[in-house]
């Protein structure tokens, strides 16, 4: 271990004043000082749940409006982002990693770019005028203020003249937007920005140089992947699951073999509904979709026995006798329980796992609906299930900007009648929690039995996916370690 001198941790602590002189940054600069393979990990997990906390919120309500900054306010609370020395320092580090996650594709910078910008817009009204010209004058964002003269020459400008000192003069392009909402007054190639309007502008600057950042990073990107520590990590990031673990250890519920089909119609994800009805027309799955369905199962309480008994049942209906069964699909099945092979005990798909790997291609079943099916398709399967014909336009709106997993969310509600769910739904085992929890109370259709611990305490504890390694670890031994709880921690089978 090093031990530092008292001018050198000076020197230090001037050097992250200087970096973090704001609560609120362009990220000009990239971090200067080495940080653990496990701190790596943590901030770039929190940084990520805090972005999809707000694609989430910015999809469902009216960015600018009062009720997205209060639902926003709630769920930063429980965030760890706050506006102090040590935050800051996480929040500049954590947003350079998630940087290199998401240079990689168009797809992947055009989504960071985006929640990055719906970001720093929440941050930067919640700023006192004070934070504001603060922030301007650290970034060298000179904006010419208008002079009450110039105002007097043109009183048909639609600017109070109490706002003179607050108001903005700077070149048209910097402000299509508010040209083209008519927000401002335009006159020889300048508009007349009013001071509350000035983030328009400031995020235009930030987008540009977030831009421009990220199509550097990407150059550089291969000689970062050739660093063995970081190249998984970076790998699982971009398309990374970061809600509960729905794996059958943490499972409360559990499901007898006669439940399955009215569970099916009433708290089945959209995915595992096609899946089960293609299931019982043609008694056969291919791989893709034993695996996606069979883990959601595992998930929701089957056990392994009943999990053979259910699939050989439903093959043996078809081409597949008793035998070949036992032959051909059996292993697999127990080697998604961690029976077999590597003993990996596999945990069920989350819906970016779903999205974005393995697409199905002709006859196969699996995927998900709103991603994979074609829009008139997924249209009659929607009508072939009661769903209204308002409900169906407005789910093929997200579908149409490609905000799947609020489709399904839609579609959770319409199914369920409610009007708000009150979660953001991120995996096909939460859909389905969440509607026994509706459903769950007496008299009130299929419910869940529940499943009670004789004793939590002789359970051995789980290893934390954020655990240090000691230092007896040779470096290959400690990178092998951390990938295989990231894979763990992510929920990535």
């Amino acid at each position: 271990m090093q031990f530092y001198s008292r001018r050198k941790k000076l020197i230090g602590n001037a050097q992250t004043e200087q970096l973090y002189g704001h609560c609120l940054q362009f990220y000009g600069q990239p971090p200067i000082e080495n940080i653990s393979l496990s701190e790596f990990e943590t901030f770039a997990v929190d940084r990520l749940k805090l972005l999809k906390t707000v694609e989430n919120l910015g999809v469902s309500y009216v960015k600018t409006s009062e009720q997205y900054t209060k639902k926003l306010d709630a769920e930063f609370s429980n965030l760890n982002f706050p506006y102090k020395i040590e935050a800051r320092r996480k929040d500049h580090i954590s947003h350079f990693i998630l940087r290199l996650a998401y240079c990689q594709t168009e797809d992947l910078r055009r989504w960071f770019i985006q929640q990055e910008i719906d970001l720093f817009r929440y941050r930067f009204k919640d700023l006192g005028s004070k934070n504001i010209r603060e922030f301007l004058q650290y970034n060298n964002l000179h904006y010419h203020t208008v002079s009450l003269f110039m105002l007097l020459l043109w009183r048909e400008m639609h600017i109070l003249l109490s706002n003179v000192s607050k108001t903005a003069l700077v070149p048209f392009q910097d402000a299509l937007d508010l040209v083209r909402t008519r927000k401002v007054y335009l006159k020889g190639g300048y508009v007349y920005i009013p001071h509350q309007d000035i983030v328009t502008i400031v995020l235009n600057d930030f987008r540009t140089r977030l831009s421009k950042a990220l199509a550097l990073t990407a150059r550089s990107l291969p000689a970062v992947q050739s660093d063995e520590r970081l190249q998984p990590l970076l790998n699982h990031l971009s398309h990374a699951y970061v809600g509960q673990d729905y794996s059958i250890q943490k499972s409360i519920g559990k499901i007898s073999l006669e439940q399955i089909d009215p569970l099916s119609a009433k708290s089945y994800p959209l995915c595992m509904r096609q899946l089960h009805r293609g299931l019982r027309d043609s008694h056969h799955l291919r791989h893709g979709g034993r695996m996606q369905y069979g883990l959601f199962l595992k998930g929701i309480g089957l056990t392994l026995d009943q999990a053979l008994q259910f699939w050989r049942s439903e093959f043996v209906k078809g081409k597949v006798d008793a035998d070949k069964f036992d032959k051909a699909y059996a292993y697999s099945i127990r080697h998604m329980f961690g029976k077999e092979g590597k003993r990996t005990d596999y945990t069920p798909y989350s819906c970016m796992k779903v999205i974005l790997s393995n697409p199905p291609s002709q006859g196969d079943q699996h995927g998900c609906p709103f991603r994979h099916s074609d829009p008139e398709l997924l249209k009659q399967k929607l009508q072939s299930y009661k769903v209204s014909p308002s409900g169906i336009s407005q789910i093929l709106e997200l579908v149409k900007g490609m905000h799947y997993q609020l489709a399904c969310q839609k579609y959770f509600e319409l199914m369920h009648s409610i009007e708000d769910s009150g979660f953001s739904l991120n995996h096909p085992n939460q859909y389905f929690m969440e509607s026994q929890k509706l459903l769950g109370g007496p008299g009130a259709g299929v419910k869940v039995e529940v499943k009670r611990e004789d004793n939590p305490a002789t359970k051995p504890p789980n290893p934390s996916p954020h655990q240090t390694p000691g230092p007896g670890n040779r470096p290959q031994e400690v990178a092998a370690e951390i990938t295989e709880d990231l894979d763990s921690f992510f929920q990535d089978a």
